[in-house]
């Protein structure tokens, strides 16, 4: 049966009883009596109407399945329909809430920025992202032009423009972003960020690092090269400038040879594949050993002391000999003759640290921060004078990234250097 059909039966029968009380009052007690019990029986019914109206309507202006009221008659199944209606949107914006928690959740978590706008450039929402690409908060900016936001005139000219189906190159708060905005809905765009920066300067570093290998290489292969024209155009060369020229090639050969090795270091450094394997290192007698090859490269030209009181450490022997190596050997070759060079290993709160203190050439502050790039030299004409491959320090940053342990420069132009390398204390052999 229908529900209409149930409804107009149960309206039917209420009227039906109070007709037939009517005409039970008038039989008994008369036609006036009957009449008068018959109008307010009708009175009643809709006095319960109108009541049951008015809680309706009163629902209505705060809608909640817990507050909907009972019903009497044909209203128990007005508000039972109206109670499973209301459960059911209850329920499906719940879901449509937690599903928009779980997108915001995701956009914030989102490397890239995302800026929705209105048709208007209004901002209506942004990730945590777009606030560090452009400068925005969310709190404060929410209901702003999003280009009087974003002061940049590239960005001004790719907006006016509205050629959206090219992103847009912009170099903003000393970042480098690709934005690019899509339209969406009809009255709704997205405006998204990615800062290419890191990537710009990975590339670039990879650029100067061919530029700078091909240059080093370039040096002496010319030198070499030039020798052997030489030798072959002049068969009749007299020994003595024969060997002169033996012994140039042979330098410029070693100088390439201790090129490409360092290179190779770098590369397996930097390489995921070949991680450290930790092993006891014996710190007394590692750097014994680096003082005797220090004494041999000093030769008597300066004094070098050791001081060892810090405990055995974990680590690859290797890479922490060849890293410390460079940084004694660095010392030596910056250090004028009569200098004094004192190499450290000490235990501190911190962790164990190795020290190298010269009172050498030094180092302008607006140098340091740079030392540890690869080919970068401060006097490239005395980096070759010594033989250096540019990339010592460079193999020294990260052999300690591959220990976590810190690399700590303090340098005075004509004073005296100190580098010092804080290992962690977790890496203590026990």
């Amino acid at each position: 049966m229908s529900p209409r059909l149930i409804f107009w039966i149960s309206a039917f029968v209420r009227i039906l009883v109070v007709l037939i009380g009517t005409a039970c009052a008038a039989y008994l007690w008369g036609a006036v009596t009957g009449l008068l019990i018959g109008m307010a029986g009708l009175i009643g019914l809709f006095c319960i109407q109108l009541f049951y109206l008015q809680r309706l309507a009163d629902w209505l202006d705060h809608p909640s399945s817990s507050r909907l009221p009972d019903g009497w008659g044909a209203w128990t199944d007005i508000f039972s329909r109206l109670y499973k209606l209301r459960r059911g949107d209850e329920k499906n914006q719940a879901e449509l809430a937690e599903w928009l928690a779980r997108f915001r959740q995701a956009m914030t978590l989102l490397p890239d920025g995302v800026v929705i706008m209105d048709d208007v450039l209004f901002l209506e929402w942004c990730n945590p992202a777009a606030e560090s690409h452009l400068g925005l908060s969310l709190a404060q900016d929410k209901g702003m032009r999003v280009t009087n936001l974003v002061r940049s005139p590239e960005f001004m000219d790719y907006i006016i423009l509205g050629r959206y189906e090219t992103p847009l190159t912009l170099s903003f708060r000393d970042r480098k972003l690709i934005a690019h905005i899509i339209p969406f809905e009809n009255r709704r765009q997205i405006l998204v960020t990615h800062d290419v920066t890191e990537s710009e300067r990975i590339d670039m570093m990879r650029r100067d690092f061919i530029a700078n290998a091909s240059h080093e290489l370039r040096t002496p292969l010319t030198v070499i090269n030039g020798f052997l024209e030489i030798a072959s155009m002049q068969a009749d060369l007299d020994n003595q400038t024969r060997n002169m020229h033996l012994k140039l090639m042979t330098e410029q050969g070693e100088r390439m040879q201790r090129l490409v090795e360092d290179m190779l270091t770098l590369t397996r450094l930097e390489s995921v594949d070949y991680p450290p394997r930790p092993e006891r290192i014996n710190m007394l007698g590692l750097l014994e050993q680096i003082l005797q090859e220090a004494h041999a490269l000093s030769a008597g030209k300066h004094t070098i002391t050791l001081e060892c009181t810090g405990p055995d450490i974990r680590g690859s022997n290797d890479e922490i000999r060849s890293a410390l190596t460079n940084l004694v050997t660095n010392a030596i070759r910056y250090t004028p003759e009569n200098g004094h060079i004192k190499i450290s290993w000490i235990d501190t709160e911190q962790g164990p640290k190795f020290a190298v203190q010269d009172d050498g050439i030094g180092i302008s502050t607006e140098h340091i921060s740079r030392l540890t790039e690869r080919f970068y030299r401060v006097d490239k004409s005395r980096s070759r004078e010594t033989q250096g491959t540019g990339l010592g320090l460079a193999i020294v940053k990260h052999v300690l990234l591959r220990h976590k342990a810190n690399l700590l420069i303090e340098s005075t132009p004509d004073v005296g250097s100190k580098f010092c390398v804080q290992f962690p204390g977790t890496i203590v052999s026990a």
